[in-house]
């Protein structure tokens, strides 16, 4: 799900979700006592912030390589533009594929696979050929992840805004 706002998340919000990196494990009741908020406001924030799909499931967190899929590629994906429902639902039934996102340029679509092995990388790609709508791919595989995703620089500058003027 996507965030359809991104206003919905104010330096509260910021807080509670930094105070939830540092102990993913804690409750309302440890939150608001860490934050000095009440319990029932920690408590709505989480609910809001789970609705809202600001807060993804916790398996986003899992690294692929502890499933044994130790090998992670970057798809280019040319598509018929006629096909784009088929090519949605047919990426959606490849587990491997953990990521899609519609892109500019050369590619129409941009695809992060895992896999066991380049042997299981050349069948998911195969996989992917076969679907409906896809017209070619390109494949460049990761050698080492020098940056993983991280949003708490973000996440702290919002935290921090309560204390600035409005802009």
């Amino acid at each position: 799900m996507t965030i359809t706002n991104a206003r919905t998340l104010d330096s509260l919000d910021g807080r509670i979700i930094l105070a939830l990196d540092m102990d993913p494990e804690a409750s309302a009741l440890a939150l608001s006592r860490t934050l000095g908020v009440a319990r029932n406001t920690v408590h709505a924030r989480l609910a809001r912030l789970e609705r809202s799909g600001a807060l993804r499931s916790f398996s986003r967190r899992l690294d692929p390589a502890a499933l044994g899929y130790e090998l992670m590629a970057f798809l280019s994906l040319s598509i018929s533009q006629t096909r784009t429902g088929s090519v949605e639902h047919g990426l959606a039934a490849i587990p491997e594929i953990i990521e899609v996102h519609a892109t500019t340029g050369d590619a129409d679509l941009m695809a992060k696979v895992v896999a066991r092995s380049t042997t299981d990388l050349y069948r998911i790609t195969n996989e992917i050929l076969d679907i409906d709508g896809i017209e070619r791919t390109s494949t460049a595989i990761s050698i080492l992840e020098l940056m993983p995703p991280r949003y708490d620089g973000l996440i702290s500058r919002l935290s921090e805004q309560e204390s600035r003027p409005s802009e």
